[in-house]
């Protein structure tokens, strides 16, 4: 008599602390993430203070971040850090991205003094940097993910967040504002940051 054998294995899941308050981030990242990994948030480990990010660089804006999580809560997590580089603004606003307008940190604002900085100059092309800090088992790894494209005149769509409206990236002639989380994921910085990560967590 031939006794079945169960082929089914059960997909071991991995946890991981996402460090960001910034829900919009959480969106793009959990629909990037395979079904293995999981995101705890910093609202289920008693974190609900604003983590430090003063930093000079994207980089270690990122590490520090982590590294909070880490060194205050315990938990193996990631981190990352975004900023919009503009090339005729000499690489701003960088890692001050967030709060170029101000302490605020409002988009429309930021994007606003990104337009009239722009607004005599024939060069336009940008990029968008993403580095992703990794705590795991007692050690730390760098991902980074880069989308070029160009800023627009105008802000046009609705989507995504931040500097989307005014960020058209290389080959669409769409912002990353009128493209879906999906479309915007495969071809984005944080999109790219995150395939690495991903695959370095298969492995």
């Amino acid at each position: 008599m031939l006794i079945p054998i169960n082929t089914e294995i059960k997909q071991q899941i991995m946890k991981l602390v996402f460090a960001t308050n910034n829900k919009n981030k959480i969106l793009e990242v959990q629909q990037l993430l395979p079904e293995s990994i999981e995101i705890i948030s910093l609202e289920s480990i008693g974190c609900f203070e604003e983590i430090p990010e003063t930093a000079n660089t994207i980089e270690e804006n990122a590490i520090m971040k982590a590294n909070y999580i880490t060194e205050n809560y315990g938990y193996d997590c990631f981190a990352d850090d975004t900023g919009l580089e503009v090339d005729a603004l000499n690489g701003e606003p960088g890692v001050f991205s967030a709060r170029y307008a101000g302490e605020q940190r409002n988009s429309d604002d930021n994007m606003n003094k990104v337009l009239e900085a722009l607004a005599d100059k024939s060069n336009r092309k940008a990029q968008f940097k993403t580095v992703i800090a990794l705590n795991l088992n007692g050690k730390q790894h760098l991902f980074t993910g880069i989308a070029r494209g160009e800023i627009t005149i105008n802000k046009t769509g609705n989507e995504g967040f931040g500097y989307d409206p005014i960020f058209k990236p290389e080959g669409y002639e769409h912002t990353f504002a009128q493209l879906s989380l999906k479309e915007k994921g495969a071809i984005s910085h944080r999109g790219k940051a995150m395939k690495q990560l991903i695959t370095f967590l298969k492995n």
